[in-house]
């Protein structure tokens, strides 16, 4: 029966209650979905807080967000209080106990990665993930994420500072995802995301401008998914290597989309923007997810994770 079907998975040493981590970004700092009538949050293994900096950031000047075929490009630029506000103001007021809430660490350089790693050590996050590659960023956020050795020096720097699990946040936009990812894992991450955003642009053909005031942003949504599938099939056999768990994401919007991701090597899987398409997504993607592991009689989430078979 689909309900006897077990969802719960293992992720860098955390048990999730469901595969499903709601991405940073695209749930703010967590509050948001609360007010969403029918929503449960006992539905997500993991909510990731939006990215979060040493110092309050304002951000990029409007506009930051511009819906595209099968997308979305979004150059918030990291727009938050700070890390030690999250920590005092905002944390304590969040539904710990029925999921649990993963911080999102930025910086311009190590050190201020590292500190915010300090900051978010004492506090109810379960897990804290760097982003290496965000492409909003004018500064450090590319040029960490497309280059291993920097990559593995943020890693580094932030190991120290923390006991919590460290997920590596890597970026389509690398010449090679496989060498990064060896990078980081090296340099001590416990995980992987795979992938952020890859960057674009629009055009307002009247104006002949960017759409995005940034001029460049964050391409992700459906469009991106049968690159972060690539992505993903590549990073794997370093990431099993090491028994380093995945947590798959891009263009996520259906179970058939998570299932895929699954197959090729999610131990995790991450929703984005599809949670824009649909904000109730989560109970329905998980019925489905039990319904199609009962239909090929297997027992549990974890029994479907790895399973591609390739030609040759």
């Amino acid at each position: 029966m689909p309900n006897s079907i077990d969802l719960s998975t293992s992720f860098a040493g955390l048990s999730l209650q469901t595969p499903l981590v709601l991405l940073s970004g695209c749930v703010g700092f967590g509050e948001e979905y609360t007010r969403i009538e029918g929503w449960d949050n006992r539905d997500v293994g993991a909510v990731i807080l939006k990215g979060t900096t040493l110092e309050a950031r304002m951000g990029n000047a409007p506009h930051r967000v511009y819906e595209t075929p099968s997308g979305m490009l979004n150059a918030i630029g990291l727009q938050n209080p700070g890390a030690r506000y999250v920590v005092d103001q905002i944390l304590p007021e969040l539904p710990h106990h029925d999921t649990q809430f993963w911080a999102n660490a930025n910086g311009t350089s190590p050190e201020e990665y590292a500190e915010v790693a300090r900051i978010f050590d004492d506090s109810p996050v379960t897990a804290i993930e760097i982003n290496i590659s965000c492409p909003n960023v004018k500064e450090g956020g590319v040029h960490f994420g497309n280059n291993p050795a920097m990559a593995a020096r943020v890693v580094e720097a932030m190991r120290p500072m923390t006991k919590k699990p460290l997920i590596t946040k890597l970026s389509p936009n690398s010449a090679d995802i496989a060498d990064t990812a060896r990078h980081v894992i090296e340099a001590g991450t416990d995980g992987l995301s795979v992938i952020n955003t890859l960057v674009g642009m629009a055009v307002d053909i009247e104006k002949r401008r960017p759409v995005i005031d940034n001029v460049s942003g964050g391409l992700s949504g459906p469009a991106i998914k049968p690159v972060a599938l690539w992505k993903i099939h590549q990073t794997r056999a370093v990431a099993a290597q090491h028994n380093i768990p995945i947590l798959g994401q891009g263009g996520i919007t259906c179970a058939n989309d998570a299932i895929e991701f699954a197959i090729v090597g999610s131990d995790a899987i991450g929703l984005g923007t599809g949670l824009f398409y649909d904000p109730l997504m989560c109970k329905k993607l998980l019925d489905e997810l039990r319904a199609y592991l009962a239909s090929h009689s297997m027992d549990s989430y974890t029994d479907i994770v790895g399973t591609l078979v390739t030609p040759h």
